[in-house]
This record gives C-alpha cells, sequence and structure tokens, in this order.
C-alpha cells in the first residue's frame, strides 16, 4: 500500500467518500496514472496523513511525484499540478466547440481541413464517455475491439495533428450573442469572442446513486447494452434496471446473449404497449415492480448482485447477476446555456434541418441534441455534420476561411 516511486501520484482515500472517487474520475479520466490507497483497507495509512498533514487525516489527500500533497484539490488544482493548461491562446476564433468527446473532436478535425480556426473547451478530460469505456467493440474499423482510453487519444492524436487548440478541464459557464458574434465565458474568467459554436457537450446517464455503484461502473456495471451487452453472451442471468422504453429495448437486445433476463422497475413498466407485450409473453424475461434498488454488490472488484427493497412488503431481496444494465434515463449537459436555447421535454437542444439551435450560430451534435441515437459512431457524424453546416453559416456571413486541405 506504499507510494509507489515509479508513479506520479498517490491518493489516498476510501470507498464511501464522493470527493475520493471524484478524484480518481478526474485522474482517470486524464489518463493519468496513480496509486490508490484505500484508508479503510489499510489502517496504517492513516499515520502517513496525520504526517503530511500535521495531525490531520482528511481525504482525498494528494501526494505528488516531487513528496509534496493537497487535501481534497479541485479539478483546477489538479489540473495545474498535472501540467494542463486553464487559458485559451487567443481570445477571438472562428468557433469554439464546447464539449471534447467523440462529437466535438470530429467537428474539430473537419474544422481544421475547411481552415475553420476553432478550439475545443471541455469541463473534464478529452475523449467524453467513451474515454473512460473499459471496451468498445461496436465501433467500425476495430474488429477486435479497443478500450475507450486508446480510441479518445486517437481522436485527440488526429486533432493535434491538425494543429486544433484543445482545452481540457475548464468549465464553460454561458454563451451569449454580441451583436453579430457569440461570446462564450468560461469559469477561469477568459471570454472567447467567436463567429460561431457547436455545442457537444453529451448527456450522462442518470444514476441510482446507492452503495456500490461507482466503484462497479464498467466492472459489471453498465448504462448500455448495445455496447457492452455481448460481453455477456452465455451468460446465465443479467439484470436490467428500469421500466420505460430504453430498459425494454436494451432488455431485448440482451436476450440476445443471457438465457435470462430480470427486469426491475421502482414503480410499474411504462414502456410502449408493444414493447410491454414482447417482453410479457418472452419466457426469457422476468419483470418485477415496486422494486427500490439499495445496493450493487460487488466481490473483489466485479459486480456480483443487486440488493433491492420491495416497496409494498419492506423485503430485501438479493438478486445474483453476471453484469446489472441501468436505464432509468438521460440528462444532457446543458445547464451552462440557461434559458438561451430552446428544449425538449427532457433538456435535449432542439435543432433546425440544418443542426442550428434557437440562437442563431449555436448549433448542437451529438447526445446533447434532441432525437440523437446516443450512440459513439452516430455521435461522430453527428460532429461532422454539423461542423459542415456550420461551415454554410460562416460562408453566408462571410466569415468562412480558406481550406486548408480537399474536402
Amino acid at each position: 500500500m506504499s507510494e509507489d516511486a515509479g508513479s506520479a501520484l498517490t491518493v489516498y482515500g476510501a470507498s464511501w467518500c464522493p470527493h475520493c472517487k471524484r478524484v480518481k474520475r478526474f485522474l482517470a479520466g486524464h489518463r493519468v496514472k496513480y496509486v490508490n490507497v484505500d484508508v479503510d483497507e489499510h489502517p496504517e495509512a492513516i499515520e502517513r496523513l496525520k504526517e503530511l498533514q500535521n495531525g490531520g487525516q482528511i481525504i482525498p489527500t494528494v501526494v505528488y511525484a516531487d513528496g509534496t500533497s493537497d487535501v481534497n484539490p479541485s479539478d483546477e488544482a489538479l489540473a495545474l499540478r498535472i501540467g494542463l493548461p486553464l487559458q485559451a491562446e487567443r481570445a477571438a476564433y472562428d468557433l469554439v466547440i464546447v464539449g471534447g468527446g467523440p462529437a466535438g473532436l470530429a467537428a474539430s478535425i473537419y474544422a481544421a481541413r475547411e481552415g475553420i480556426d476553432a478550439i475545443v473547451v471541455d469541463t473534464s478530460a478529452l475523449g467524453g464517455q467513451a474515454g473512460t469505456s473499459d471496451r468498445i467493440d461496436n465501433y467500425p474499423g476495430f474488429p477486435d475491439g479497443i478500450s475507450g482510453a486508446e480510441l479518445a487519444d486517437r481522436f485527440v492524436m488526429q486533432a493535434r495533428r491538425y494543429g486544433v487548440e484543445l482545452l481540457s478541464a475548464v468549465s464553460v459557464t454561458g454563451v451569449r450573442r454580441d451583436g453579430e458574434d457569440l461570446v462564450t465565458s468560461l469559469a477561469t474568467g477568459q471570454e472567447l469572442t467567436s463567429h460561431a459554436v457547436i455545442v457537444a457537450t453529451g448527456s450522462k446517464y442518470r444514476r441510482l446513486d446507492v452503495p456500490g455503484e461507482d466503484d462497479l461502473i464498467g466492472a459489471g456495471v453498465h448504462f448500455c447494452a448495445t455496447c457492452d451487452g455481448p460481453f455477456y453472451k452465455g451468460s446465465k442471468e443479467v439484470v436490467v434496471i428500469g421500466g420505460g422504453n430504453s430498459a425494454l429495448e436494451e432488455g431485448l437486445h440482451l436476450s440476445e446473449f443471457a438465457d435470462q433476463v430480470r427486469v426491475l422497475a421502482r414503480s410499474g413498466i411504462s414502456a410502449a404497449p408493444v414493447l410491454q407485450e414482447r417482453v410479457k409473453s418472452d419466457p426469457q424475461f422476468i419483470l418485477q415492480t415496486g422494486m427500490d434498488i439499495v445496493e450493487l454488490e460487488g466481490e473483489r472488484g466485479r459486480f456480483k448482485a443487486v440488493i433491492a427493497r420491495d416497496r409494498e412488503s419492506g423485503e430485501t431481496q438479493r438478486f445474483p447477476a453476471a453484469a446489472v444494465f441501468v436505464f432509468i434515463g438521460l440528462k444532457p449537459n446543458t445547464e451552462f446555456l440557461g434559458d438561451a436555447v430552446k428544449r425538449d421535454s427532457a433538456d435535449f437542444l432542439l435543432t433546425s434541418a440544418t443542426m442550428e439551435t434557437s440562437m442563431p450560430g449555436v448549433f448542437a451534435a451529438g447526445d446533447v441534441r434532441a432525437g440523437s441515437t446516443k450512440q459513439l459512431g452516430s455521435a461522430v457524424g453527428d460532429g461532422i455534420a454539423a461542423l459542415l453546416m456550420t461551415r454554410r453559416y460562416l460562408e453566408s456571413h462571410h466569415h468562412k476561411a480558406r481550406s486548408l486541405v480537399d474536402a
């Protein structure tokens, strides 16, 4: 459990500590290697904390390669310590791309090819959700699959090869019009003026927020059956949590791999009648409603079982399974836009046929856009399409730069 001299960082924390999870997610997202020391598993580590904190024992504590340490550092503090720039090189660009996931990075690559001066700004690590996926098995061109981190690194490398400016670990706090231009405000206080903006901030899966969930994501706890279902081919049982259309659709997909699919819903089944009929008539499915999920149980770092409580009887039940797939909805990352842009009932951005939002010059691409398929491959295509629509907009407003290469 000792600090590893060959590693740049050591993180002292515990599985129950939310800020410890935040720090580890930040480091993992930026592909920074670190040694994790759980103080519950290694009580002797408390003495090291007291030594570092003059008697204190606050977690998380991060120890850097030079021996210095920070107690509960913010994402910005971590970014500075690992050498990430937090300021854009200039104050004006042709295009600001908010979001550095597959859609945003694809748009940036095509922007560079079109001679459009663009910057990508991401609140976390470049690569988006794809960058934190353990394995991606359905992206064209990789018949043996590829790790999410490696695929994200390839996107980033290609963008950098074209000279795209990339700014990570910096939040966007707002976008507003200023005459014919747009002003993107950053959490650092910097403001970027541009002729157009592409919002590609994606969405996040709604979480159960129960013990065990965070620690087991990617290790038996999943949010995408299309992405991860094939890994459980031949399994005796998988569990689906949720009762809407997505839950039953993904459950039907999972039934191609597992012998049995157990669906646990908090209230009733709200999916379309045709979906309900298909599932209810399929002997592979077990449907249980009125179930509150209280814990996702793990063993040696892998998911083991769902612990649920029957809302009517109060009885707690344990459901062992090969994996659990959570489908309780998506939440788009649109808070920074306030009321400036129109959304649908679920807060996804509404766009025209040209992928432009209700704010002129602001386009949307990928999972954040209403009607998108929430798949990696389509997000890449969405980003490219949004960029081409943006190019037309810039041309019509006489802001189009000369192409660097042929399309």
